[in-house]
């Protein structure tokens, strides 16, 4: 009669336990995109609420320019692009190629911010004027602040995805894939935020 000693025993149940598990990590990614997605609805919902409840005088209308913002949104659809060629390069384990896509992805994030600090600096209108632009600047900034957060991602996913010794690999591409949903998301949010700002 053969024994199983406790040592194995713990070492078989606990293998099998992690088998039971499956990952989850999009989902949770997943969940929190929603979530935050919601929080820029609350603030579309007052924006567009304050704009239909008391529309602003006759000599407080600041007419937005639309080069800059046309530029930004051009900025954010090629990035979302050249992101997912990044993640097509991985997939054929060419790191060189992925790096190249993911730093050209992070260079059209960060002109996209210049971009905006450029328009924040040639507004008719400050961010204390009136509640309009006070909802202005927070929309914009809160926007501008994930892109901020989503170059900061796609940097990291960058020097993992190195090779030899990264992290990030076409065996390991979650990290890349995640950083991907995080932008695509935040281009989504800019295309919605475009059209009620500088559209409506």
């Amino acid at each position: 009669m053969t024994t199983v000693s406790p040592i194995n025993k713990q070492s078989n149940e606990l293998t099998a336990h992690k088998e039971e598990h499956a990952d989850h990590r999009l989902f949770g990614l997943i969940t929190f995109l929603i979530a935050d997605g919601m929080t820029f609805a609350g603030f579309f919902a007052a924006y567009l609420t304050f704009k239909a409840v008391n529309p602003l005088l006759p000599d407080a209308v600041y007419e937005l320019e639309l080069p800059l913002p046309t530029l930004n949104t051009i900025l954010l659809l090629v990035s979302s692009a050249t992101f997912h060629k990044a993640g097509k390069a991985l997939e054929k384990s060419n790191s060189k190629k992925c790096q190249y896509w993911l730093l050209i992805t992070a260079s059209l994030g960060i002109a996209f911010l210049i971009s905006q600090m450029f328009e924040y600096f040639t507004l008719p209108f400050g961010l204390t004027d009136n509640l309009y632009a006070s909802t202005f600047y927070a929309l914009t900034g809160f926007h501008g602040l994930h892109v901020t957060l989503g170059a900061i991602m796609i940097c990291i996913v960058w020097w993992q995805s190195r090779s030899p010794g990264g992290r990030v690999t076409a065996s390991n591409r979650f990290p890349l894939e995640a950083a991907e949903l995080y932008w695509h998301f935040v281009d989504g949010i800019w295309v919605v935020l475009f059209i009620i700002l500088y559209l409506l």
